[in-house]
């Protein structure tokens, strides 16, 4: 894997700030009219690389400019991608605001010849407060009840209309929205775990002249930030791709170790060597990777001499107790690489009350955070993820819908990838295997854990288009080279 480049983040907006920073566009020389063009085009662009399986495709339109900018991804849907259109709007056009009416196209109402349905919420933009009402709550009610029957897709322009985006709340008779294209910068509120159902995926839209600053949080995405972008040179060899060792499984769970070889052989590491009590490696060597090691280990420190770039400890190795147990935590304590702490490792470390170093990147699930932090239960999950790294040197890591990455003295990382067709085990084990291979590859454990959420929810996208869903672990590992290309290149 690249080395790390510098990043380029941008901080999740309030409603005020995206307000100054359009203004500033104008005042830089940017008409109202043009900014709305830009993001009118570049969001059709992004829903149909988003949506590659052409239908028909339906806006809902308020009277605001969120309608326009619907309007004018309609007809880039239309004319570029090939999509039959429809509109379907809450009010007459003579209370349009001036720029929307100026976007409206009657060859945007075509004939309804059915297949594909894709939904596009543009009732109400990030300015609308309150429980939605009147006409406007209809039509949310119809694309919510085409979603639930029919099978539609639904798209929201900047915001879900009813959710608000500066503090994530949902209000009453919101829409629930697939995927949220957020324009210029993304909304702040609507990165909480508590808008997560509304809001479904995020897509961020890039346009000239709107981006954001700095702030307490800010979503990962390749449009806004440069580490692992730089190819690799021509003479690149295994030995410069990363040296990393996998301390996982147990005769009862060996599925969690070979899953974490697999992320990290996928995930580009020049050499991988799975170690694992002798009582497991009979049950794993038949199923482990064939470009994988596998190596008896009884006693963690003895990977303490090995020459390692990355470790990644605790998939699968159960409850233990002893010496081996008492070898982990020294071998967590004193690893001169960085290493990725998971799932049984974790869990060990709340047991012992030991507090992980600088050089390791923690990748709990909620129950694991909570063992490790029983103080902080009953938080929302971004204060909880700040209140514990204001107390550890480490990267933390925090698995849910919107997976949290934080870092003490940096703004939260929000991921922008995922899919409920990933609700299933190991995709935890993967993940822990993909950023050891980052880490060994050289990449900072800050940066690493980023990618590695967001590779492998793209990862978990791509299935789902290819494959259907659910997308097991096995089946997202399949796809984690064209995630990591798709972050180098994407425009998503």
């Amino acid at each position: 894997m690249p080395l790390p480049c510098q990043t380029v983040g941008m901080a999740a907006v309030s409603v005020a700030e995206m307000r100054r920073i359009e203004a500033d566009a104008m005042r830089a020389g940017v008409s109202e009219a043009q900014l709305m063009n830009m993001a009118g085009v570049a969001l059709g662009r992004a829903m149909g690389l988003m949506f590659p399986e052409v239908g028909r495709a339906v806006a809902f339109l308020g009277k605001g400019h969120n309608a326009g900018d619907a309007l004018i991804a309609l007809r880039v849907l239309r004319d570029e991608f090939g999509w039959e259109t429809g509109v379907r709007a809450a009010f007459p056009q003579e209370e349009w605001a001036e720029l929307t009416l100026a976007q409206w196209d009657e060859g945007l109402e075509m004939e309804d010849r059915g297949g594909n349905l894709l939904l596009i919420d543009g009732l109400l933009g990030i300015g609308a407060k309150g429980v939605p009402r009147g006409r406007i709550v209809e039509l949310i009610g119809e694309m919510n009840g085409l979603r639930a029957t029919k099978g539609a897709r639904v798209a929201a322009v900047d915001v879900p209309s009813g959710v608000d985006p500066d503090t994530g709340e949902i209000y009453e008779g919101a829409v629930r929205a697939d995927v949220t294209f957020m324009i210029g910068a993304a909304k702040v509120g609507l990165l909480l775990g508590t808008a997560t159902n509304a809001v479904g995926a995020i897509s961020l839209v890039e346009v000239d002249g709107l981006a954001g600053g700095e702030g307490e949080m800010e979503l990962i995405a390749p449009q806004v930030m440069g580490f692992g972008k730089a190819p690799r040179d021509f003479d690149f060899h295994k030995g410069k791709a990363g040296r990393v060792a996998i301390l996982a499984g147990s005769p009862q769970f060996t599925g969690a170790a070979i899953i974490s070889a697999l992320g990290a052989v996928r995930a580009g590491a020049g050499l991988v060597t799975l170690h694992a009590p002798t009582a497991a490696c009979e049950a794993i060597r038949s199923r482990l990777p064939l470009e994988a090691m596998l190596k008896a280990c009884d006693d963690p420190r003895e990977l303490l001499s090995g020459k390692w770039d990355a470790l990644v400890v605790g998939p699968g190795l159960g409850e233990m107790e002893g010496d081996f147990a008492d070898g982990l935590v020294e071998l967590i304590s004193s690893a001169k690489v960085p290493v990725v702490v998971d799932a049984d490792a974790l869990n060990l470390l709340a047991k012992r009350g030991v507090k992980a170093g600088s050089g390791c990147v923690l990748t709990p699930h909620p129950g694991e955070f909570a063992r490790l932090a029983p103080g902080l239960s009953g938080k929302s999950r971004e204060e909880a993820v700040r209140e514990f790294l204001e107390g550890s040197e480490a990267v933390l890591l925090l698995k849910g819908a919107r997976t949290i990455v934080g870092k003490k003295g940096e703004a939260l990382r929000i991921n922008s990838t995922g899919t409920p067709a990933m609700s299933n085990g190991g995709q935890g084990d993967l993940l822990s295997g993909v950023i050891g291979a980052l880490l060994g590859g050289g990449m900072e454990g800050f940066d690493a854990a980023a990618l590695g959420a967001w590779v492998c929810g793209r990862a978990g996208e791509i299935s789902e288009t290819e494959m259907g869903s659910p997308a097991t672990a096995g089946d997202v590992a399949v796809y984690l080279g064209l995630a990591l290309n798709d972050w180098c290149v994407s425009s998503r």
